[in-house]
């Protein structure tokens, strides 16, 4: 098989998810064809800070790519922010995230809820470096659609958006 004409075809054949459709000019769109003229990262509401590189890798089709930058992005942040160094992936969010001894605390840990919360934000950052990234990292084709793609940024934004919340960035 010819790889470069394989992804074409895969882009070709799944344009119409990834493209929005254009109205004719004289057609004023009514709500929901403005939301499918937008691209899907503004549907989505993917996080601005990502880099512009995973929107374009989005955009070319190379989505396990595009996923793997957006969580590349946020193990730097959090190394960035946690001063943590000598760690990646798994064992960094774990430590950064540690409910007794964080190195980024979400919240002030004073009550039950907030530690089960501090708890359940490490295993999820945890979680995405181990089962997210990773697999990205060291396979060669995982096969994300753009509907998986899509589902991944979105978590990756809300991991963003909850470093944000907690005033860290």
């Amino acid at each position: 098989m010819n790889e470069p004409l394989d992804r074409f075809e895969r882009i070709a054949r799944t344009a119409w998810e990834v493209v929005p459709s254009v109205a004719p000019m004289d057609v004023v769109p009514d709500a929901s064809e403005a939301i499918e003229q937008q691209h899907p990262f503004e549907v989505r509401n993917i996080h601005p800070d990502l880099p512009k590189k995973v929107r374009m890798l989005f955009d070319d089709g190379y989505w396990e790519q595009s996923v793997f930058e957006a969580f590349k992005y946020i193990e730097k942040e959090v190394k960035r922010i946690s001063g943590l160094r000598g760690k990646t992936g798994y064992a960094l969010m774990m430590d950064a995230f540690n409910e007794t001894n964080a190195s980024i605390a979400l919240n002030t840990r004073q009550t039950e809820s907030e530690i089960d919360e501090q708890r359940g934000y490490k295993s999820i950052f945890a979680g995405a470096a181990s089962g997210i990234r990773n697999p990205r990292g060291h396979e060669i084709d995982i096969g994300d659609t753009p509907d998986d793609a899509l589902d991944y940024l979105a978590l990756a934004s809300l991991l963003l958006r909850r470093l944000d919340a907690a005033g860290v960035r």
